[in-house]
């Protein structure tokens, strides 16, 4: 249903050193810069972008789920977060509550957004 998707950031360098090191466990990464603004994505196609804050006031949090080929490719991206900083919001785990196979891993980007990555195969 989405084409893209796309958050503002206190610090753009500092929030693309993070989504380059997750982003590369879940097959994904830097595809296009246009000016301030960076996509991420597989391919060429750019799907999650971020750029500077240029409107609106305070924070508000955003909720991000990237989806992963794998439970281990979700073990990698929650590694990877930890490696470059990331609050640890849950480590990877399966959630029955959600459904039987959902397993995923949350933690915050440097703005203070709610970052997962989930598989929902089975194992």
């Amino acid at each position: 249903m989405l084409d893209h998707l796309s958050v503002q950031c206190a610090d753009v360098g500092k929030s693309a050193a993070f989504y380059e090191a997750v982003c590369v466990p879940l097959g994904a990464g830097r595809v296009m810069d246009f000016g301030e603004v960076i996509g991420f994505g597989v391919g060429a196609k750019p799907e999650f972008w971020i750029g500077p804050q240029t409107s609106g006031e305070g924070f508000r949090e955003s909720h991000i789920a990237f989806v992963a080929p794998s439970r281990a490719a979700v073990n990698a991206f929650f590694e990877a977060a930890v490696a470059a900083g990331a609050e640890v919001l849950n480590e990877p785990r399966l959630w029955p509550e959600y459904h039987p196979n959902y397993y995923g891993a949350f933690v915050r980007d440097p703005d203070g957004n709610n970052v997962e990555a989930v598989c929902h195969a089975p194992e």
